[in-house]
């Protein structure tokens, strides 16, 4: 039954161990990883993400071992790495215990954090709230939404495009999440999304006052009572919101999901939904505003559909659009880095891996590697046509995952994208600021660290 404990000995050995050093030291790494000062290395790698796994892999080929965030662990680049972790026929990699130790004090149970059958039927359910019906019902309050907040900023002029993004994707969440508007503690549940995942790379793992992990714990505790608040004021009521169908599914036993389950996948679907969202929408802008005769296309493109609003069922009449947010989730995937744990030894690239290793994979780096992506440094939304697609591994552009795992919500998020895309560029023109978008954080999530200040022109 989905609510029952799963057994933990149903899908992974009983005395699985980490192989510690021992059983990591044949593979290729960084001799400085040697002095086993983990926080060192993890500084590297935060400080510039993107540059130190190039030069790893550069250095070192596809296998290489970290010692990041107190442990070691093996990182694993390409497409083939991505297709054998993510498809993972033989179900060797556990995607719950490798998110777990970064996420099980933050957004434990949630999807994500689930592996195999349970995954399964936990995904099973969900799906309701994507399903096409309720899809249509969200794009109407997803028109009047955007079409409103966009009215603000070209009143406005310039704004920092990152927080207002965020304010709007949160209001967004709102309506087709929540099906209410935002309240007096908005700025509240903004904040406690942001402590929750800026914990999930802090140094400090204890939540101690003052850390990361602190501030991500009591957002945890907000949003936890925040939705156990709601559940029962849901339960047998119609609803075109996400959370209102969730309160009301049924498992495969035919039982109503528990409070605490549809606290934990509300947690982790609204933090999918706004954040990794608000970092796509605002590299979209950026590449948009840095490219303007692709603006002009997507203009051209809005104008054809000739009405203010638009319907679901012409999503399809924006293929360019689509082009333009695949391209940017290429350069600026939202989840640069995944985690997983293998439950079995495994073989990759020439290299024997024990059961019970750490393993990261990196779409990051894997959408900018030459064999797969010609000058991968450059925007070309072109190279997301069915012509110039052809050929290429399929696992070579994965922001929204794949296999069993593959992102739920990616039908809704280029729903989202493509409606965003139609309000903006059909009332402004984006102009970017001198230097703006130089410097990005790119993990755990990308976002520009100047907030992205552009002017929206008029037409």
């Amino acid at each position: 039954m989905m609510n029952a404990p799963l057994a933990r000995t149903s899908f992974r050995p009983a005395d699985l161990r980490h192989p510690g050093w021992a059983g990591m030291r044949h593979l290729p790494g960084d001799n400085g990883a040697l002095l086993h000062l983990p926080f060192w290395d993890t500084a590297r790698f935060l400080r510039d993400p993107l540059g130190y796994t190039r030069r790893q892999y550069e250095r070192h080929g596809p296998v290489f071992r970290v010692n990041h965030f107190g442990g070691w662990s093996a990182v694993l680049i390409g497409p083939d790495a991505l297709e054998l972790t993510l498809f993972d026929k033989d179900r060797i990699f556990s995607s719950e215990l490798g998110w777990g130790p970064i996420l099980n004090r933050l957004f434990p149970r949630g999807l994500m954090l689930m592996d195999f059958d349970e995954h399964r039927a936990h995904r099973k359910a969900l799906g309701v709230a994507f399903k096409p019906e309720p899809m249509r019902a969200y794009m109407a309050a997803l028109n009047d939404g955007i079409a409103a907040r966009v009215e603000r900023w070209r009143a406005a002029g310039a704004i920092a495009a990152y927080p207002e993004i965020k304010a709007l994707t949160l209001d967004l969440a709102a309506t087709s999440f929540l099906g209410i508007p935002w309240g007096p503690e908005a700025d509240r549940i903004n904040r406690a999304f942001v402590d929750m995942v800026q914990a999930a790379v802090g140094l400090v793992r204890t939540p101690l006052p003052g850390t990361k992990m602190g501030r991500g714990v009591a957002g945890r505790r907000f949003m936890s009572a925040f939705f156990g608040r709601e559940i029962a004021a849901r339960r047998g009521k119609a609803g075109d919101d996400i959370f209102t169908q969730i309160c009301n599914v049924v498992d495969e036993e035919g039982q109503l999901l528990g409070d605490q389950t549809i606290i934990d996948h509300m947690n982790f679907l609204m933090m999918a939904a706004h954040d990794t969202l608000t970092s796509s929408l605002t590299a979209t802008v950026m590449l948009l505003a840095q490219h303007p005769q692709w603006q002009e296309q997507l203009r051209a493109e809005a104008a054809a559909v000739g009405a203010d609003q638009l319907a679901h069922d012409r999503l399809g009449e924006l293929p360019l659009a689509e082009l333009v947010f695949k391209e940017a989730l290429r350069l600026y995937p939202p989840v640069p880095s995944l985690p997983r744990r293998a439950l079995s030894a495994f073989h990759f690239a020439g290299h024997d891996m024990p059961a019970g290793t750490h393993v990261g994979i990196n779409p990051m780096l894997t959408h900018r590697l030459a064999e797969h992506w010609p000058d991968p440094d450059r925007f070309d939304p072109t190279r997301h046509t069915a012509a110039n697609s052809r050929g290429r591994h399929r696992y070579a552009w994965v922001p929204f995952g794949g296999g069993a795992h593959m992102c739920l919500g990616l039908h809704f998020a280029m729903m989202q994208a493509k409606a965003f895309l139609f309000h903006l560029l059909g009332r402004a023109r984006i102009e970017i600021l001198p230097g703006a978008g130089a410097r990005w954080q790119l993990f755990p999530m990308p976002k520009p660290r100047d907030g992205l200040p552009v002017r929206l022109a008029p037409l």
